[in-house]
């Protein structure tokens, strides 16, 4: 059985990946990760209300699942009465190699599903 990749931050409901930072501490080593959604279902359904949720972010596919806690949480609102939801980034880190190609390997699987593609931006 093949399993859509998917990312939830409510039981049941998944989210649509706008756009992916990703980035490694030259110093440190430490990879971070900025996940950007122009919108949130779970937000414009108020579900959020009535659904079952983690406090972390699942990232589903094939190989399972990933549970990730955030170390960021932005909503970014805008329009005339600041209450239209432009932007929701969600940003975390990953500390371990394994863990890295993982994710990479999860984000491929997202990518491909979503027709997404990948950029590499050298600095």
């Amino acid at each position: 059985m093949t399993t859509t990749p998917s990312l939830e931050f409510f039981v049941g409901i998944s989210e649509d990946l706008s756009n992916v930072s990703l980035r490694r501490s030259k110093e440190t080593g430490i990879r971070n990760v900025l996940l950007i959604f122009d919108k949130l279902k779970s937000l414009e359904k108020f579900k959020s209300f009535t659904e079952q949720t983690y406090g972390d972010l699942r990232l589903i596919d094939s190989e399972g699942e990933i549970s990730v806690t955030p170390s960021s949480l932005r909503i970014i609102w805008g329009g005339d009465e600041g209450d239209d939801l432009k932007r929701v980034e969600c940003g975390f880190e990953i500390h371990e190699d394994d863990h890295w190609e993982r994710f990479m390997r999860f984000m491929n699987r997202y990518a491909e599903a979503n027709g997404m593609g990948y950029q590499d931006t050298k600095e």
